[in-house]
C-alpha cells in the first residue's frame, strides 16, 4: 500500500536526508589511498550514535540477503554495486567507491548513495558515475504529480541506454518513509505514461545503478555484496524524492 504523507512529514523526513547527506559528505571525504573500508563504517557508526538516529541497515534481514547486516553503511568498491558489505579492505589509488546509507530520524526515514573515484580518477570511471547522475536527474525531473511511475523509469532507462550502457531491472528504487522500503518499486527503466500515477505526498528513493560493460550480476559468498556478473567497475547514485504540488524535492542535499 502506497502512503502519502503531509507537508509536515516530508519536513521531516527532510531533517533525515540532510543528516544521510552529511554522512555521505564526511565518508566520501575520507575516503582516500591507504583508508579502511571499517574505518568508515566506524566513522559512520559513530556519527549514527551522536544523532541518536537509528540505522535501516543494522539487524536488516530480507529474504534475498544473509541476515543479519550488522553494519549501517553499505560499501562497495570497483566491481561491488548494491548491499556493499564492509570488510577488511584497504582503498588503492584509482578504486570507485560506493557508499548507501540510510537511517531514521523521529520515526522518518531517508536514503542515499554516492560513486566516487578515490585518488587518481580514470574517465571512463567518471564517465560511468556522471551517467548515474544524469539519470538520477532525469527521473527526479518525472517526479510531478499526475505524471505516471514510468516516466520516471523511462527517463532513467533513457539515459543510460544513451549512453552507451545497459540497464539490470533486478533491483531499483522503492517508496519509503516510515521505513526503508515500501510500495511502490521505482524501475530503471519502463514505459512512459504507464503505471502508479503519481500524486503529491509519495515519497521515493530514485537510484539507477549500473555496470560497464554488463547488466549481469553476481552475489558474493557474504550473501549481500552484489557485483557486476563480467568484473566490470559499477555506479550508483540515490536520492530521496518528496512529490509535491511545487514539484519534486529533494530530501538528500546537503546543507551547504
Amino acid at each position: 500500500m502506497t502512503e502519502l504523507k503531509t507537508a509536515d512529514e516530508i519536513a521531516a523526513m527532510r531533517v533525515t536526508g540532510r543528516f544521510v547527506a552529511q554522512v555521505l559528505d564526511e565518508l566520501v571525504a575520507m575516503a582516500a589511498p591507504g583508508v579502511n573500508l571499517m574505518e568508515l563504517e566506524h566513522h559512520a557508526r559513530a556519527m549514527v550514535a551522536d544523532r541518536g538516529a537509528e540505522s535501516c541497515y543494522w539487524d536488516y534481514s530480507p529474504s534475498f540477503g544473509r541476515g543479519p547486516f550488522r553494519n549501517v553503511v553499505c560499501l562497495a568498491v570497483n566491481d561491488a554495486v548494491l548491499h556493499g558489505l564492509p570488510r577488511d579492505q584497504v582503498l588503492a589509488d584509482g578504486d570507485l567507491l560506493t557508499a548507501d546509507f540510510a537511517v531514521g530520524i523521529d520515526g522518518w526515514v531517508a536514503d542515499s548513495a554516492r560513486s566516487v573515484v578515490v585518488g587518481t580518477a580514470a574517465p571512463e570511471d567518471l564517465h560511468l558515475i556522471e551517467t548515474t547522475q544524469l539519470a538520477l536527474a532525469a527521473g527526479i525531473d518525472q517526479a510531478r504529480p499526475g505524471n505516471r511511475l514510468g516516466d520516471i523509469s523511462a527517463a532513467i532507462g533513457s539515459v543510460i541506454r544513451e549512453r552507451g550502457y545497459s540497464v539490470n531491472l533486478e533491483f531499483g528504487g522503492h517508496g519509503l518513509g516510515r521505513t526503508m522500503h515500501e510500495d511502490p518499486h521505482v524501475a530503471n527503466d519502463g514505459r512512459r505514461h504507464r503505471g502508479e500515477t503519481l500524486r503529491s505526498g509519495l515519497t521515493l528513493a530514485i537510484e539507477p545503478w549500473l555496470a560497464r560493460t554488463t547488466n549481469k550480476i553476481v552475489l558474493d559468498p557474504d550473501g549481500w555484496t552484489i557485483r557486476s556478473a563480467d568484473g566490470s567497475r559499477t555506479a550508483h547514485s540515490e536520492h530521496t524524492v518528496a512529490i509535491t504540488p511545487d514539484g519534486p524535492q529533494v530530501l538528500t542535499l546537503s546543507a551547504a
